[in-house]
């Protein structure tokens, strides 16, 4: 059984599709870099897959199941903007994962905002908009979920926390799960990847092997996704 599967899936607004006819199946243990430019249908996948919209068309399977209450349960979900009461403190929003997630581990979460020098008595109002972005990615990556979606989790920090965040997606999900990464720093990111998929218009244009994809075309994935995409 796949991990996530997508069949026929289509998405409309009004008269214009986000997303058409997409066919799409992972497996478990990968990290899957989501590449597209902007307004190619990645945001919308990524809410769909999370029961955020409804689709027009199509559905999509996880571990069998249709989207929904028990999919949540085992999808951890970063999105591109920060979510977080940010009158809170740092460890009040631990608790509140703890209580709100079974799979939460918050002695990862505290080992983790150590590592990244981050105060867990502060209040979210106080911290820069990188620090924010450091606390919900670790709150993401310390629960036990089977699938990890994770939307621009690189945009606000400086390049030497884009290496420890990337370490720590690498050391932080067990073999059964997977990550699915959509970000624009793709020569950053695509050290750790095993697949990718491309999207482009609302469809999917490539889906690959990272390893097979860079012998194939001799080139690295960021240069490969330039060629096809004329950036």
């Amino acid at each position: 059984m796949e991990l996530l599967e997508i069949k026929d899936l289509s998405k409309k607004y009004e008269n214009k599709y986000a997303l058409k006819n997409i066919n799409l199946k992972l497996s478990s243990g990968k990290i899957i870099g989501l590449l597209g430019k902007n307004g190619a249908g990645k945001s919308t996948l990524i809410k769909l897959i999370n029961d955020l919209l409804t689709p027009t068309d199509g559905e999509i399977l996880i571990k069998g199941n249709k989207v929904g209450v028990e999919s949540k349960k085992i999808i951890s979900y970063l999105p591109e903007r920060t979510y977080l009461n940010k009158q809170m403190r740092v460890n009040e929003v631990l608790n509140y994962f703890e209580d709100f997630y079974d799979d939460f581990d918050i002695q990862k979460a505290k080992r983790l905002l150590k590592d990244l020098d981050l105060d867990d008595n502060q209040k979210l109002s106080k911290m820069s908009k990188g620090m924010q972005e450091k606390v919900q990615l670790v709150l993401v990556m310390s629960r036990n979920a089977d699938l990890y979606i994770l939307d621009e989790p690189l945009g606000g920090v400086d390049p030497a926390t884009r290496d420890y965040i990337l370490d720590t997606i690498l050391s932080n999900f067990n073999e059964n799960a997977s990550v699915i990464i959509s970000t624009h720093l793709i020569s950053d990111i695509e050290r750790i990847l095993d697949e990718v998929v491309f999207i482009d218009k609302g469809e999917i244009a490539l889906q690959s092997d990272t390893d097979e994809l860079r012998e194939k075309e001799n080139a690295s994935i960021d240069e490969i996704f330039r060629r096809m995409f004329k950036c």
